[in-house]
């Protein structure tokens, strides 16, 4: 009888106490304000429908604002703290959130010295030929090129930066608007005033080094036959969030330009690494530059100014916002300069007046593909007396209002662009890798230094491994634009080095 009542009782729901004072399973805490809106990259597998994609960043108290579904890369925003862990904290990521809790200055650039961003007065700015001072582009043959091919008005090549001033006389011929947008929400914005520069005015320098006009005024670009977009992915405060990035690699490739410049690294690190939630923004970096790589746009990217060895930055720590609040990092062998670490990234480094690698430039064996001209601030320390006045040590190019002279990689950078550019115009049927080994075929070898020791204090500042072909300072050497122009592009099989990163496979 026992058992028979206790069968009834455990086959009953209805009728047992037991069942009666059961608890619903655990839900979710309900959304709530706990943040401003913040911005967060969320990943899914590529071709998720948008839908589905809304749908979960929803179910996650987040709402979709832009979504990329040929790689699987969502924007989105959220005022709830806990959006990153409901949806996953290997899938979500904010730079933003990151950078607001360091609340740190305001990152610098080359070309912090200049008040003005736009021209105000195009008809005000000098007309001598200042092509005379520009040493730089004699030193990769550009002075000779642009007297046999200066570019295809076909080729349109992305600048990746801070804007590009339209009113610029040396610019306003290249300049394309209809293909210009600004990233700053990680959504491409047409309009004018979102592409425009307007705290900075790197982009403009770096345009004029690709394609200002040849034209017996002021200075000359390598490729002043090709046209340029302006794709603005630096924000006010000189920051490149990962979205911006994203968001600028892929209007490019959306709108077909053969090659993009990208003088910057993305924040909130120097150094990105594939691991926890870092993974999120290396992660969509690389599906970025993948698929434009994929659809026939060749990324180029500066190495950066750190002086660093980005070889293998094992066991290294590093300063800078760690998410979880501590002040140094230890970097991993999957740590890289995001984009300039990636496969299928022209990485340049930077080189002044006398061909050796700048101080400031960053470097490292099977990371570096290329080098160009950057200049060398330290070269124009006041001369003594009875010595010659030195020759101007940093790139001259264009800035709102007329011309300045900056040293960076963010110099060198667009002088391989531009001889890329010249490339594409005279193969218009050339993948990037194809353009990659015409590149790297060219360039003028430039053995390692016998001896880098640039402060005469007896010790080295850098070493350089490698041979004369290739090697950690200057990879495949010097790029040559004259080369670009005269030589038909067949080539043996390209060495491997240039398409594969130090560790990336």
């Amino acid at each position: 009888m026992a058992a028979v009542i206790a069968l009834v009782l455990a086959t009953n729901p209805v009728t047992t106490g037991a069942v009666a004072s059961a608890q619903p399973p655990d839900k979710p805490p309900a959304c709530a304000a706990t943040l401003p809106d913040l911005r967060y990259l969320v990943l899914f597998d590529t071709w998720t429908p948008r839908a589905r994609a809304a749908r979960t960043i929803s179910a996650s108290c987040g709402r979709l604002t832009g979504y990329y579904p040929q790689i699987g890369v969502a924007v989105a925003t959220s005022p709830d703290s806990r959006f990153a862990n409901r949806i996953g904290p290997e899938r979500a990521f904010s730079a933003q959130r990151v950078m607001r809790s360091q609340q740190g200055p305001r990152k610098t650039d080359e070309t912090d010295s200049t008040q003005a961003q736009v021209t105000a007065n195009p008809a005000a700015v000098s007309t001598a030929d200042l092509t005379a001072e520009q040493w730089d582009m004699d030193m990769i043959h550009a002075d000779r090129s642009r007297r046999i091919d200066d570019g295809s008005r076909d080729v349109v090549v992305g600048v990746l930066d801070s804007g590009v001033d339209p009113n610029h006389p040396d610019l306003r011929g290249a300049l394309d608007p209809a293909l210009s947008a600004g990233c700053l929400s990680g959504v491409a914005d047409r309009s004018r005033s979102a592409w425009m520069p307007t705290a900075s005015a790197h982009g403009t320098h770096v345009a004029g080094t690709i394609a200002a006009a040849d034209d017996g005024h002021g200075i000359a670009g390598v490729a002043p036959g090709v046209r340029i977009a302006s794709v603005k992915v630096v924000d006010d405060d000189g920051f490149i969030f990962p979205e911006y990035a994203v968001c600028g690699l892929m209007w490019a490739t959306a709108n077909k330009m053969a090659v993009t410049n990208n003088s910057y690294f993305v924040d909130p690190w120097l150094m990105t690494c594939n691991r926890d939630s870092e993974h999120v923004v290396f992660e969509a970096v690389r599906r970025a530059v993948d698929y434009a790589t994929k659809q026939g746009t060749l990324t180029v990217a500066a190495a950066t100014n750190e002086g660093a060895d980005l070889s293998d930055p094992s066991g290294q720590t590093a300063d800078g916002p760690d998410v979880s609040g501590m002040e140094r990092r230890t970097l991993d062998s999957s740590c890289r300069v995001l984009p300039a670490g990636l496969r299928g990234v022209i990485a340049v480094s930077a080189v002044g007046r006398d061909k050796l690698k700048a101080g400031y430039s960053s470097y490292g064996l099977g990371v570096i593909d290329v080098t160009a001209p950057g200049g060398e601030p330290r070269a124009a320390a006041p001369a003594a007396a009875a010595a010659p006045t030195p020759k101007p040590a940093c790139v001259l190019s264009t800035v709102p209002d007329g011309y300045g002279r900056y040293c960076g990689t963010s110099m060198a950078t667009p002088h391989v662009t531009g001889v890329a550019a010249l490339l594409a115009s005279r193969h218009p049927d050339a993948s990037p890798p194809e353009l990659t080994r015409m590149l790297t075929d060219q360039a003028e070898s430039v053995p390692c230094p016998a001896d880098y020791d640039l402060d005469d204090t007896g010790a080295q500042d850098a070493y350089c491994d490698g041979y004369a072909p290739y090697n950690g300072f200057y990879g495949h050497g010097m790029v040559d634009a004259e080369a670009a122009v005269t030589e038909s592009g067949d080539s043996s099989d390209a060495q491997s080095d240039s398409l594969m990163k130090s560790g990336v496979r």
